[in-house]
């Protein structure tokens, strides 16, 4: 089916249209780094990410930030808190520090430049591992708590919930024919969002990295590194813990316990917020759904996401939203 605002007869104009090898290359120039031509695009959708081979120095990793997400201000709040951690020898990737500035302007975008780290993904059928991961991010809540955040938005049930749900919507992304179904399906599973979050109780909020999967916890042999905090914003301890989760509710409890033993070296963690996993799935979903819609526009999605908005997409959105209302009415994890 046809996606709104699209036109199969006019090309798809958008601002990263404009980011072309030699834009990259230039902008990495202006902030003094002489690049030598190697230019390997890196996996991201929402920003742009190149590793950038240099004349006679370690590759780099330059970000070119996608425009109107946020602003310059909330940029910098991640550069910050990124450093915080940095400076307390908690593993993670801090923006390089380029004449005097973390975040820099090159035709028409702000971008960043950073080392490059590699590693494996981590294997967190390992209870070893699981302490581990748990014990830096013990640590990296720990700073995260210290202070807030002014510029960049918290994790609520209206930012990744309500908000997503009436922008789809609105927009008419869901088939006529499914339209009822899934503004009925979606409005019971914010229903069971809210119950939820009346169980946990008041949940204290911290600066958190916020998209805490697998794919942004590197391993070394020295251990975890944690990459990627573009998405890092206020919440609550949790929503840092449960994409490590996976399996039944047997596995998930005890991957919990391992992670929480490594954890609770460095921070407390109110047990009451495991009631609050199965609520921020729910929101992720219904976000995530959002997020494609809104990037619709920019001509990588449709090739890197040809199911979207299809009638069989928003058919298993439905069922997806039911099986959470049902796992919602159950008790926490313990």
């Amino acid at each position: 089916m046809t996606t709104p605002y699209s036109d199969p007869d006019t090309p798809a104009i958008h601002p990263f249209s404009n980011l072309s090898p030699e834009c990259v290359l230039d902008a990495l120039d202006s902030v003094g780094l002489r690049a030598d031509g190697r230019l390997l695009a890196l996996n991201s959708y929402e920003n742009r990410v190149y590793q950038v081979g240099m004349e006679d120095a370690a590759p780099v990793v330059a970000k070119f930030y996608r425009p109107e997400r946020w602003s310059d201000a909330a940029i910098l709040e991640e550069h910050a808190f990124v450093q915080e951690l940095t400076d307390r020898e908690i593993p993670v990737v801090p923006a390089l520090t380029l004449d005097g500035r973390t975040l820099h302007s090159y035709g028409g975008f702000s971008f960043a430049v950073f080392p490059r780290r590699g590693g494996r993904a981590p294997e967190l059928d390992d209870p070893a591992v699981l302490e581990w991961t748990g014990r830096f991010i013990g640590r990296i809540h720990a700073v995260g708590a210290l202070s807030g955040y002014t510029e960049r938005p918290a994790l609520t049930i209206d930012t990744f919930g309500r908000e997503p749900r009436d922008f789809l919507l609105a927009n008419d992304f869901i088939p006529p024919e499914l339209l009822a179904a899934y503004t009925s399906v979606v409005e019971q599973a914010l229903d069971g969002v809210r119950h939820c979050y009346a169980r946990a109780g008041e949940s204290a909020q911290l600066r958190l990295h916020g998209d805490c999967h697998v794919g942004n916890v590197l391993w070394t042999p020295d251990g975890p590194h944690f990459v990627d905090f573009d998405d890092s914003r206020t919440g609550p301890a949790i929503q840092d813990l449960w994409m490590l989760l996976s399996g039944e509710r047997r596995d998930m409890v005890r991957q919990m316990s391992d992670i929480l033993a490594g954890y609770e070296d460095f921070a407390d963690f109110d047990e009451r917020q495991l009631n609050l996993i199965e609520a921020l799935r729910t929101l992720r979903l219904i976000h995530y759904s959002a997020w494609l819609a809104r990037r619709w526009d920019d001509p990588a999605f449709p090739v890197a996401f040809p199911w979207f908005n299809t009638q069989r997409y928003w058919q298993d959105r439905i069922l997806e939203l039911r099986e959470q209302i049902a796992l919602m009415d159950e008790p926490a994890l313990w």
